[in-house]
């Protein structure tokens, strides 16, 4: 969200073989809640997962040979596939060099012991593939089995405003070795901001929030407000072609967003699905967090203010969002460097100082076993959260 130009140099360091085993573990692993009353009272007991993290490391720069800046998503390779390495973490950026939201269009790969490379680099989309309003890399960064990686593209205008597009964007697929092979687009997909998935070797369901769509305000032909949605995409996978797209459904709605001159756009941002299937909203705009129901079968929408479980309090324009080892929800507030740890009944159990004065810095994280990963938007850095 804050404009920067430039990385800077590692600020701390933290031994190499300790980074790597922590990035050895997924963030599937992380979630879970129970219903089980003697489950939830070893779960209010337990310390809050903040609490055990104090220093922050930074990994390595995100900015490529071609200068994009401003990253965003964080995605945690789980298995080695064509150029993939497992415990690796891909970024995406979304500024090009010139500092123009919704412009970037690589994707870094670095490595536990600070080594980068270019994963990808997606300036324009081969002949046959579509993607409304053309490509600027959102926080919405997945891998599939097979080491097909998602990323979401929200665009912008060469001067960086919103696109007047109704629908704008959509979610590119690579192949494991970072080309562009298919996009999926279609009704339901308005600007994808971030995104949560769950797998297996056949299939795979998507949830993508969306930042457009749903227009109520429009200005000099640009939308600048509306009500948006989140959607759950269902992905037939094979060894041998692209994820495919089955069905999609639209399974949150109503969730605010408006155009912003600093941030492009406030809307809803981190998802995080539980294991009980209960899918959990950041809500930038309005400094909440919405819990959506039996989010991998339903088929219907429930409405963003009939589903929020916490709001106010130390959420303030909450973005990026994962689930801790305990299953409680690790969200990152846009509007200071806090990060601020969420029961999954909604309670406020934690809040830590990640960046001092950080507005603007914090965007998409995982959870490690050592602790978060997140990316820097103020220092153009991946950084480790660590005890």
């Amino acid at each position: 969200m804050r404009l920067r130009v430039a990385a800077i140099p590692a600020i701390s360091a933290i031994p190499a073989a300790a980074l790597v085993a922590s990035l050895g573990l997924v963030l599937a692993a992380c979630g879970s809640s129970s219903s089980n009353p003697h489950v939830a009272a070893a779960h209010d007991a337990a310390p809050p997962f903040l609490s055990q993290l104090h220093s922050v490391s930074q990994i390595a720069s995100t900015v490529p040979a071609n200068g994009d800046v401003n990253p965003y998503g964080v995605a945690v390779v789980p298995a080695s596939a064509g150029r993939l390495v497992a415990g690796d973490t891909l970024v995406s950026n979304y500024n090009d060099k010139a500092n123009v939201q919704g412009t970037g269009t690589t994707i870094v790969q670095v490595s536990p012991s600070g080594s980068t490379r270019l994963f990808a680099q997606i300036s324009k989309l081969p002949a046959g593939m579509a993607c409304p309003g053309g490509i600027g890399l959102t926080t919405a960064l997945g891998i599939l089995p097979g080491g097909w990686v998602l990323v979401g593209s929200l665009p912008t205008t060469a001067s960086g405003a919103l696109p007047g597009l109704n629908p704008a964007g959509c979610l590119i697929v690579l192949n494991n070795q970072g080309t562009a092979v298919t996009t999926i687009t279609n009704s339901h997909i308005a600007g994808p901001w971030d995104l949560a998935v769950t797998s297996t070797a056949t299939s795979a369901t998507v949830f993508v929030s969306n930042a457009l769509g749903g227009n109520t305000s429009v200005h000099k032909g640009v939308p600048v407000a509306g009500n948006c949605t989140v959607v759950r995409l269902d992905l037939a996978l094979s060894a041998t072609a692209p994820p495919a797209l089955t069905s999609s459904t639209v399974i949150g709605k109503d969730y605010p967003w408006i155009a912003n001159k600093a941030a492009l756009v406030l809307a809803p941002t981190g998802l995080a699905l539980a294991r009980n299937g209960t899918l959990y909203v950041a809500e930038t705009q309005t400094s909440a967090i919405s819990a959506i129901p039996a989010a991998l079968t339903r088929t219907t929408a429930v409405a963003a203010r009939a589903s929020t479980i916490a709001t106010g309090g130390a959420l303030n324009a909450p973005l990026g969002m994962t689930l801790a080892p305990n299953g409680d929800l690790v969200v990152v507030n846009g509007n200071n460097g806090n990060a601020v740890e969420v029961s999954p009944a909604g309670k406020q159990v934690a809040t830590k100082t990640v960046v001092r004065n950080g507005a603007g810095d914090l965007f998409g994280l995982a959870t490690t076993a050592s602790g978060l990963l997140l990316v820097n938007d103020g220092t153009n850095a991946l950084d480790l959260y660590h005890g």
